[in-house]
């Protein structure tokens, strides 16, 4: 147990929204966890700081996150402000800037939840994906050329480093290992990306050739063919690695197949002695913002697995339960069902700790 030091990114949307409900559940835990504390700076960063300052964050925003143990992140984004500003003066900075190469999405279908296929039931659904986090298709390599007349030229370079393959596919092994399945799908599509994608092939198989992996069985598939087998045998994937692009995509099938972004969390991580960041992946939600309406359990979920990131073992396993049980039989938002808003399915977990 430790006293931990967290930034708070609410950032846009319902993003304020859920990470309050989050600080309300880590404050409640530090309550019950002997000698488990935490201190929160809240940052006002975001689609309104833009309006203001013309920028995302301040130019030293780097150097005040970097500070802290960890950051705790609700949504980016708004509708009156091009999304390639709200990712690359924000999101993609921190991750690249903090070296966070690992995008952890887990995918389960849990108790209480019901899948849009036919057939699946609890646990029949848990899929652990690894998305390459600081290169390849969203590399900021590129340009536009001739803007606003007939020829212009628009290019984005893609750039797959041996390192950066090697260290995400091997994370994905490691991972693996500590599974019931022990089994790593390779998802990529090097039979039309001759270059980039057959690099990440084979250093694939050369990660998979190493000794201390050779009790883990693995799968390839082309991510057209992934995406089919998703929603027709999503059964047959335990551990799934993909390149930046490729894992976006599906990890969002993947929420759906499962109840929805609103119980889809995911984890930054990497950076070696900087701090990682934990969100939800439902994106700032402009439709619903205001409306005290929005699912915390993603972001809930989210604080559970920075809780484990830090070391924090139990109270990260007693927030997962916490969540689990009020999916399986708690009072829970509308896009669940229920007719909670989000305080109130927040409270229901917080009296399961």
């Amino acid at each position: 147990m430790a006293r931990h030091n967290i930034a708070l990114l609410p950032g846009d949307g319902i993003g304020t929204e859920v990470v309050n409900e989050g600080v309300r559940a880590l404050k409640a835990l530090s309550k019950l966890e002997r000698g488990l504390s935490f201190d929160f700076t809240r940052y006002p960063w975001g689609s309104d700081y833009y309006q203001k300052n013309g920028r995302m964050a301040p130019e030293n925003f780097l150097d005040k996150l970097a500070g802290h143990d960890t950051i705790l992140l609700g949504a980016v984004g708004r509708p009156d402000i091009p999304d390639h500003i709200t990712l690359q003066q924000l999101l993609l900075p921190i991750r690249r800037a903090f070296d966070l190469y690992i995008n952890v999405r887990p995918i389960i279908l849990f108790e209480g939840l019901e899948a849009p296929l036919k057939g699946y039931g609890p646990g029949d659904i848990d899929i652990l994906f690894f998305r390459e986090n600081t290169e390849g298709e969203y590399s900021p390599a590129g340009g536009r050329h001739y803007e606003g007349f007939p020829a212009e030229v628009a290019i984005q370079n893609v750039i797959f480093t041996r390192r950066g393959c090697e260290r995400i596919i091997t994370a994905a092994f490691e991972a693996a290992r500590g599974r019931k399945r022990k089994h790593v799908t390779n998802v990529t599509k090097s039979n039309a990306q001759g270059y980039t994608l057959v690099l990440w092939d084979e250093v694939f198989e050369e990660v998979a050739a190493r000794p201390r992996y050779k009790k883990i069985k693995t799968a390839k598939f082309l991510v057209d063919a992934a995406a089919l087998e998703f929603v027709r045998r999503p059964e047959i994937f335990d551990v799934v690695v993909a390149s930046n692009l490729f894992a976006d995509i599906l990890t969002d099938l993947g929420a759906g197949i499962v109840g929805g972004l609103g119980v889809a969390p995911s984890a930054n991580i990497g950076g070696g002695d900087f701090p990682g960041f934990f969100e939800p992946v439902h994106g700032s939600a402009p439709d619903i913002m205001g409306k005290g309406i929005a699912n915390p359990v993603a972001t809930l979920f989210a604080a559970a697995m920075m809780l484990e990131h830090l070391g924090e073992e139990r109270a990260a396993r007693r927030l997962d339960i916490a969540v689990r049980e009020h999916l399986a039989g708690g009072r829970r938002t509308a896009d669940l069902g229920g007719d909670a808003n989000t305080r109130q399915a927040a409270n229901d977990i917080i009296k399961r700790l």
